[in-house]
């Protein structure tokens, strides 16, 4: 079974990592002018800190079997000490840097934001192959959930953040196990498992929404990621999910249409489309295009 799981959360990181890459060459102005399907950004694509914190997760899991929080942060500081300029926010910096002198998680976490703790969308961005990983625990979500929360308390522990981890977890799982379902169902399962929140509010508006509505739409209503938190993040990703969830291309080019957080956008959505259209669903050539995942030895 792990060996199967393992397979289904680097399926999902593929996906993440390649938007991320993908994403990232859009806030280059000559990209955006001149990049378009039949003429994708020339590689390599390099990704950012969104994929090398997805990477530690994943790492966590393959170690580990479940979501240990203490190795979680050790692969975290690790690769953020190997590599700090892959686009960091300056409040993970800081957590980071602190966890590396001897700093407790646990309070440090706690702390961020005069204490609040962080609303941000880091949290959300790196956790679907979480999600693909407790995939086949249909029966209980619970352990999704469960995960997807521990994954987020050690960076992000205000409410929001972690119900947006969440809600992503959750897509992700439900994408692979989706069989014949409607993809319209997909929005009101995750609203219906997760705690009342802003992301919540903001799901439930976009699920009022056809999943043939202009993405454009979906982002003046609930946000695009312009402002970094789970909530203006979070319900646009999945609902860009669910409207593409056979087309990884087209999902990709969308997203970097509509703007925003480019780059987490696309690999929020990316990690979850992967989920459905499989390894055969994202082009080689985009996979070549990224470059080589940065992997930690067991």
């Amino acid at each position: 079974m792990s060996e199967d799981r393992l397979e289904r959360a680097l399926l999902s990181l593929d996906g993440l990592s390649i938007g991320d890459a993908f994403g990232q060459q859009f806030f280059a102005s000559h990209v955006v002018a001149e990049a378009g399907p039949e003429n994708p950004p020339l590689p390599p694509w390099k990704y950012t800190d969104d994929t090398e914190m997805a990477i530690a997760l994943t790492e966590t899991l393959r170690d580990c079997k479940s979501m240990d929080q203490d190795a979680l942060v050790q692969r975290l500081v690790e690769r953020y000490q190997a590599e700090p300029y892959r686009g960091y926010g300056a409040g993970a910096r800081r957590l980071f840097e602190d966890l590396a002198q001897g700093g407790s998680w646990k309070v440090l976490s706690r702390e961020m934001f005069g204490g609040s703790g962080s609303h941000g969308n880091g949290a959300a961005m790196r956790v679907a192959p979480l999600g693909a990983w407790y995939a086949d625990d249909v029966d209980d979500v619970d352990q999704t959930i469960e995960h997807a929360a521990r994954s987020a308390e050690v960076t992000h522990t205000h409410p929001e953040a972690v119900v947006g981890a969440i809600a992503v977890a959750l897509a992700a799982g439900w994408a692979w196990r989706r069989e014949s379902q409607p993809v319209e169902e997909l929005l009101p399962w995750i609203i219906s498992h997760i705690d009342q929140s802003e992301v919540r509010r903001r799901l439930e508006w976009a699920a009022t929404y056809p999943l043939d509505t202009w993405a454009f739409t979906i982002a003046s209503q609930v946000g695009n990621g312009i402002e970094i938190s789970a909530q203006d993040t979070v319900p646009y990703c999945i609902w860009m999910s669910a409207a593409f969830l056979d087309d990884y291309s087209d999902a990709m080019w969308t997203a970097a249409r509509v703007g925003g957080d480019i780059d987490t956008n696309c690999a929020i959505i990316g990690g979850i489309i992967a989920m459905n259209v499989g390894a055969d669903g994202i082009s080689d050539q985009w996979r070549r295009s990224r470059e080589p995942l940065a992997w930690s030895s067991k």
